[in-house]
């Protein structure tokens, strides 16, 4: 915890039957134990856990020995597609292309699960996420869109091994790959679940980027918040946050994506797994010009196992979705800019936090080499997250309004990406 490693997947908390909880939810949002866990838990949690090791040639080697193709960036996979679901309300509902909502749909009307564990937000408490299982149409819509701040799905393990029939689930690299290690040790609490499914990841903010949104338009009590959006309307969307009293106030991701270096949860930049490569099927926005000027929303897709690849070519046979293969050479290049993040930038933090003595998380593998020039770029990346960080930092930028801030940043993440198009770009498909 002290090492930020912990991903708050949540495998701890729904695995130790109440003897550890997540506290502070609108704060840190850490596990905390009440009691301690007998030896056996202690061994069935730690090795549940993503944040401290998680093989990915080992495991990669236990469940995609069949695939056909694999890429140190892309991880395993059969095909990558541009898709979009083919009904515009799903289409339109989701994040970009709405596909993995279309998947699930399509797999609980044909019968080929009873449920689908997805992550939406809080009935009670709407300013914070929420995950539950989902077993009607509306429920799988009700979770579309992404959520950028901290989600815990593993918490719900005990309802997943309690509930009766097939599962499909949904949920950021860090939880798949937990189950992917619980799935390697036939533990009961994974039993039923058939598929898994998940969208690219970049980074995870604290619930302080939501509360310093609302102050930065000099609304105070976030509890008065009755509705909450990450991408909101027409593609790519909006952060938008409705209150109870009938105010809105509505920013365009883009803009909104401000907050990224202020309220960053650090394990985001300890994670890299751009592309959630142990899945069945995972998908992200397909970042490139002629997708992005024709709005409405198009995703890649990667189905990444026999079975993933069976659920797409079913879907594309019926009309329910797009498929449009590309090249891994493609694919990479639409999202460089994430897989230089994840990565080429990851292995650099680590080997500035090992230099530092900190600890850090074992992937079973490392990549090195990187030009002098990416190294520097590191260390100015860095110090910006550390200063940005600080509170007198989160404070100042508070006074300015967020259309002016977001406007600011945009341009300078503009100014940034040429600046280091060619660092970002070289040896990057090699």
């Amino acid at each position: 915890m002290n090492s930020n490693l912990c991903n708050r997947c949540g495998s701890c908390v729904g695995l130790s039957e109440g003897k550890i909880v997540f506290t502070d939810r609108e704060g840190n949002y850490r596990p905390k134990v009440l009691h301690e866990p007998d030896e056996a838990q202690s061994a069935r949690l730690l090795h549940a856990c993503t944040g401290k090791d998680f093989s990915f040639p080992g495991y990669r080697k236990l469940f995609y020995n069949d695939s056909l193709e694999f890429h140190t960036y892309t991880g395993p996979f059969y095909e990558i597609f541009i898709a979009h679901a083919n009904d515009e309300n799903i289409r339109q509902t989701g994040a970009s292309g709405g596909m993995i909502s279309a998947i699930l749909i399509y797999l609980l009307q044909s019968k080929q699960i009873e449920g689908a564990v997805v992550t939406g937000m809080s009935k009670e408490k709407p300013w914070l996420t929420q995950p539950y299982i989902a077993t009607t149409e509306n429920e799988i819509l009700e979770a579309a869109q992404s959520k950028y701040i901290i989600t815990s799905v593993n918490e719900i393990l005990p309802e997943i091994e309690a509930f009766e029939g097939r599962l499909a689930y949904v949920g950021l690299p860090g939880q798949v790959q937990s189950i992917r290690k619980l799935q390697e040790i036939n533990d009961p609490s994974v039993k039923n679940i058939k598929y898994l499914f998940g969208p690219f990841y970049g980074n995870t903010l604290h619930f302080s980027s939501v509360r310093s949104f609302l102050r930065s338009y000099k609304i105070k009590d976030y509890r008065n918040i009755s509705k909450l959006y990450f991408r909101y309307g027409e593609w790519p969307g909006n952060m938008r946050v409705e209150m109870s009293d009938g105010r809105a106030v509505e920013l365009p991701k883009f803009h909104a994506n401000y907050l990224i270096p202020f309220h960053i949860v650090k394990n985001s930049l300890l994670c890299t797994d751009l592309a959630n490569e142990f899945t069945d099927i995972s998908g992200g926005d397909a970042w490139a010009p002629v997708y992005e000027e024709r709005g409405k929303g198009f995703s890649m897709v990667l189905g990444r196992t026999a079975e993933g690849m069976r659920i797409l070519s079913e879907m594309e046979q019926k009309g329910l979705i797009t498929l449009q293969p590309i090249t891994q050479d493609e694919a990479i290049t639409m999202h460089s800019h994430g897989y230089d993040l994840k990565k080429r930038g990851t292995f650099i933090r680590i080997k500035f936090r090992k230099l530092l003595g900190q600890a850090n998380p074992d992937y079973g593998y490392q990549l090195s080499g990187f030009p002098f020039s990416r190294y520097l770029m590191e260390l100015l990346i860095d110090a910006l997250f550390l200063l940005l960080g600080t509170r007198l930092a989160r404070w100042m930028v508070e006074q300015i309004p967020p259309p002016t801030i977001g406007r600011v940043f945009e341009k300078s993440r503009n100014l940034w990406k040429k600046a280091t198009f060619g660092i970002k770009r070289e040896n990057l498909n090699g």
